[in-house]
């Protein structure tokens, strides 16, 4: 009995390689694609896996007769790897006509560039503050015959105050996000996470 044969004709990797004309990656690879197999045997009291002789050719030779003729034996892997490659291009193709739609929907005119939202948001923006800014004088106008003029500067200036406060709240949660900021409109303090 050779030192690779085991009980009966069950050989290790090393021997199949050899017979095969192939390497022992080769040998692993072909049984991890599912075209030879192996059996497990006891060997000195322990479980090993090793491969039959007989079935492990005649499998290894209708693996080349079917690649020959151009009958490839197609694995589990391979079927699964080629349905995902089904899946993504499916995926690709509706990504593309997504594309084209968007393409299409720009060239005719329905979406605008971001240059021009950002300039129109500006201009708003501008004009918001103007008109806030204003408030705390028309409020004090329409006052003006009911109060003193002392207690009409001080109502102006406290309502120009709050509305300073609200734009700058606003401007922060644009900027932060509202979940940073407090009730009152100022920022939260940040957490140190360093100590």
């Amino acid at each position: 009995m050779s030192d690779g044969e085991v009980k009966g004709s069950f050989y290790r990797t090393e021997i199949i390689a050899q017979l095969f004309g192939v390497t022992v990656r080769r040998v692993q690879q072909l049984t991890q694609e599912g075209i030879i197999s192996t059996t497990k045997i006891l060997e000195d009291g322990k479980s090993v896996r090793r491969y039959d002789l007989v079935p492990t050719i005649q499998a290894y030779v209708k693996y080349l007769s079917d690649k020959a003729y151009g009958k490839q034996h197609r694995t589990d892997k391979e079927i699964e790897l080629r349905e995902q490659k089904m899946q993504a291009d499916i995926a690709l193709k509706e990504s593309q006509g997504e594309l084209h739609r968007l393409k299409t929907e720009i060239a005719a005119g329905q979406y605008i560039s971001v240059e021009e939202v950002k300039l129109d948001y500006a201009k708003f923006f501008v004009v918001f503050k103007k008109f806030a800014m204003s408030v705390p004088a028309r409020v004090t106008g329409m006052l003006s015959g009911q109060m003193e003029p002392s207690e009409l500067r001080r109502c102006e200036k406290e309502i120009a105050a709050e509305v300073n406060r609200l734009l700058g709240a606003f401007v922060i949660a644009g900027i932060v996000g509202p979940e940073d900021v407090k009730k009152d409109g100022t920022l939260k303090e940040e957490k140190n996470t360093d100590s």
